[in-house]
């Protein structure tokens, strides 16, 4: 199984955005299965094979979550990030200012889905190959 470590290493290779298809391949080759990230203090939570689980502590201090999201603001910030403008905590506090909560890699579907604070899929997208 995969350890935090691990995972550690594979993430200290992203600088941007469009890092992640690379840190998506370095996951798969761990056995990651999918992993889900909390914005508002940035723990992550990656799973595997039967169940298994490791999560981070936070990662910064506590951001405000928009109460309502703002998918088209968002849309625009996500495609900034992953066009290499930003870092990843300034994607973080412009995810929190457009009302996303979280958002859950899945690697088996290839899949990030972005959350509202009600729960809600505000964006689905297919992870680039």
């Amino acid at each position: 199984m995969f350890t935090l470590e691990q995972i550690k290493l594979a993430h200290d290779k992203v600088q941007t955005g469009s890092d992640f298809p690379i840190y998506i391949q370095d996951l798969i080759n761990l056995g990651v299965k999918g992993y889900d990230t909390h914005v508002n203090d940035g723990r992550v939570s990656y799973y595997g094979n039967k169940e298994y689980a490791v999560s981070t502590d936070k990662k910064y201090n506590l951001l405000r979550i928009a109460p309502m999201a703002n998918k088209e603001r968002f849309i625009e910030f996500l495609v900034m990030h992953q066009g290499g403008q930003s870092d990843y905590f300034t994607f973080c506090q412009q995810a929190a200012q457009s009302g996303i909560a979280n958002w859950r890699i899945d690697i088996i579907e290839m899949t990030c889905t972005y959350y509202d604070t009600a729960g809600d899929a505000i964006i689905i997208e297919k992870i680039p190959a």
